[in-house]
């Protein structure tokens, strides 16, 4: 049952990383990937937060915080070692296929941390303001997507590790900011 399902995972993985090789892709992707790039838009959150919402902006901010580290702490820290599944780049059978764009990294594969990561941000965004900016699903996904994709396209994860950090993210920021919503009513949802 696993082996059709990686040699799918294979066959997906290079047409993302090989097939749709082009020097704009190789330019933007190994950017959108660094998170040192939305240093600026985390802060703009932030500030976005606290300048419009004052203290109940700073109980939004716990706990979009409280989502991104609930995802980040178990997708590298509890089922990336459970998993152990290793990089495309660092895969021994599999690393001369890869095309790797950026420094192939030492940790483990499954699930991406950085799908994880961006999908609870985003998810948790969209939860919390879709009822106020209906554009947010759309940017707020298409954000995060290409920030996963480029996991893909630079070579240092498999989509499967893509799609499950893109799942799991979701799942808890999706949680998070519903519990937001329920026992920290901190402004009116519905405008």
């Amino acid at each position: 049952m696993l082996e059709p399902l990686i040699k799918l995972d294979h066959q997906i993985f290079h047409a993302i990383n090989y097939g749709m090789s082009n020097a704009f892709f190789d330019w933007l992707m190994p950017i959108l990937r660094d998170k040192k790039v939305w240093i600026p838009l985390y802060i703009f959150i932030i500030a976005y937060f606290t300048y419009n919402y004052k203290l109940k902006g700073l109980c939004l901010i716990l706990f979009l915080s409280v989502a991104v580290g609930i995802a980040d702490f178990t997708s590298a820290s509890m089922i990336k070692p459970l998993v152990n599944r290793d990089r495309p780049c660092q895969e021994v059978s599999y690393k001369q296929e890869v095309i790797s764009r950026v420094a192939c990294g030492a940790g483990k594969s499954f699930p991406s941390s950085h799908a994880t990561d961006h999908f609870a941000i985003s998810i948790f965004m969209i939860t919390i303001f879709f009822k106020r900016w209906k554009w947010i699903i759309y940017v707020g996904i298409f954000w995060a997507a290409a920030i996963s994709f480029a996991q893909v396209y630079v070579g240092v994860h498999f989509p499967i590790d893509v799609i499950c950090g893109m799942l799991w993210g979701s799942l808890i920021g999706f949680l998070v900011a519903k519990l937001c919503i329920k026992y920290l009513p901190v402004f009116d949802y519905n405008k």
